[in-house]
C-alpha cells in the first residue's frame, strides 16, 4: 500500500571508547529525529565503538609492537554486547518514539570484534542484524568476518529495510543480493567521505529502484582520548570524518545532501510508490534480469569455526 512518511539520516560524532555516551547521544537524537517527524532513522557506521580512523594497531608487516596489542585490548573493551546496557537505550528511544532506526556498532562476540549494523524496531526492540561482510584494508587487522546468515532484508510498514555498510557497497553480488530480497529502503552505513561516494549512492538508487540513505560521521580529533595512535596528527581540529551523509530517490534524485558542514540530521520525504514506478522499465533482479546468462547463489547457513556433533 502507498504510503508517504519522512526518513533522516544523523550525521554525528561518537564518542569513540566510550559506547555508553555514544548510546545516550544516539538515543538523544532518535527522540529528535522522531521530533522532526522522521520514522526511519539511520546512523553512521560504528557509531557505538567508534570508528578508529587513522590508527594503525603497531602492525607492521611481520610483528605486532606491544601498544598495538594495547590498543587493540581497548578497542575491545569499547565494544558493546548485544544484550548490554547500550541496546537497551536504543530500544527504549526507539519504544518511545515509534521509530525504526538502523545504526552502526562494533560488536563484541569473544575475543572478535565486528563491524555490524542494527535494527531497531520500536515495537519489537532489536529485531536484526548485519555483520560487515568484507573489512577493507587495514580494518582486517580488527574486525572479523561477517557470514551470509546476517544479511537480512526486514519487512516493516514502512518497506524492505536493510543495510550494506562502507565498501560493501562496491561489491556488486552483494547489492545484487539485497535486491533480490526486494530491499526498498537501502541503509549505508559508512565512513567514506570522499566526492566519489555520492556518485555510488546515486548509482546504487538507479541501479536498484530504491531509496538509498546514507550516514556518515562528522567527527574532529578532540572526539578522541588524547592518547590515541592517529596517523593524522593530534590537532583537536583536524577532521577525521567530513560526513556527506544523504537520502537518494529510486531514479537517482538527491532529495538531502550530501552535507559536509557538521553535525546536522537530513530529511526527506519518502514515497513508497516512486520504487515501483522506477521499476517500470528496470528490475534489476526481475523482468531486467538474464538468468539463463547470469546466476548468483548466495550461501546464507552461518559459518562456525567448531561443529559439534552427535549427542551432549
Amino acid at each position: 500500500m502507498a504510503q508517504t512518511f519522512k526518513a533522516a539520516v544523523v550525521q554525528a560524532a561518537s564518542s569513540p571508547y566510550d559506547s555508553q555516551a555514544s548510546a545516550r547521544k544516539a538515543a538523544d537524537l532518535v527522540r529528535t529525529a522522531a521530533a522532526g517527524g522522521a520514522r526511519l532513522i539511520v546512523f553512521p557506521e560504528a557509531f557505538l565503538g567508534g570508528y578508529p580512523k587513522g590508527a594503525s594497531f603497531g602492525t607492521p608487516v611481520g610483528m605486532r609492537r606491544p601498544q598495538g596489542r594495547e590498543d587493540f585490548r581497548a578497542y575491545h573493551e569499547a565494544a558493546i554486547d548485544l544484550d548490554g546496557p547500550e541496546v537497551e537505550l536504543l530500544a527504549e528511544a526507539t519504544r518511545d518514539t515509534g521509530t525504526f532506526v538502523v545504526i552502526g556498532v562494533i560488536e563484541r562476540d569473544g575475543g572478535t570484534v565486528y563491524c555490524t549494523a542494527l535494527f531497531l524496531d520500536g515495537e519489537k526492540g532489536l529485531v536484526a542484524k548485519h555483520r560487515k561482510l568484507m573489512p577493507t584494508g587495514a580494518e582486517r587487522l580488527i574486525w572479523g568476518f561477517g557470514d551470509g546468515s546476517t544479511m537480512p532484508v526486514i519487512d516493516t510498514s514502512l518497506g524492505r529495510i536493510g543495510a550494506v555498510i562502507c565498501w560493501e557497497n562496491y561489491m556488486p553480488m552483494m547489492r545484487m543480493a539485497m535486491y533480490d530480497q526486494g530491499v526498498t529502503l537501502y541503509c549505508a552505513p559508512t565512513a567514506d567521505d570522499r566526492d566519489g561516494w555520492a556518485s555510488s549512492m546515486q548509482h546504487i538508487a538507479l541501479e536498484g529502484r530504491c531509496f538509498v540513505l546514507s550516514a556518515c560521521q562528522h567527527i574532529t580529533r578532540a572526539a578522541y582520548p588524547q592518547d590515541y595512535d592517529c596517523a593524522l596528527g593530534d590537532d583537536p581540529d583536524t577532521v577525521l570524518l567530513r560526513g556527506g551523509s544523504m537520502i537518494v530517490a529510486p531514479l537517482g534524485a538527491v532529495l538531502a545532501g550530501p552535507d559536509y558542514s557538521g553535525e546536522t540530521i537530513l530529511y526527506a520525504d519518502i514515497d513508497t510508490d516512486e520504487v515501483i514506478r522506477g521499476k517500470y522499465d528496470f528490475d534489476v533482479a526481475g523482468h531486467y534480469a538474464r538468468p539463463d546468462i547470469f546466476s548468483l547463489s548466495v550461501n546464507v547457513a552461518p559459518q562456525r569455526a567448531v561443529k559439534r556433533e552427535g549427542a551432549e
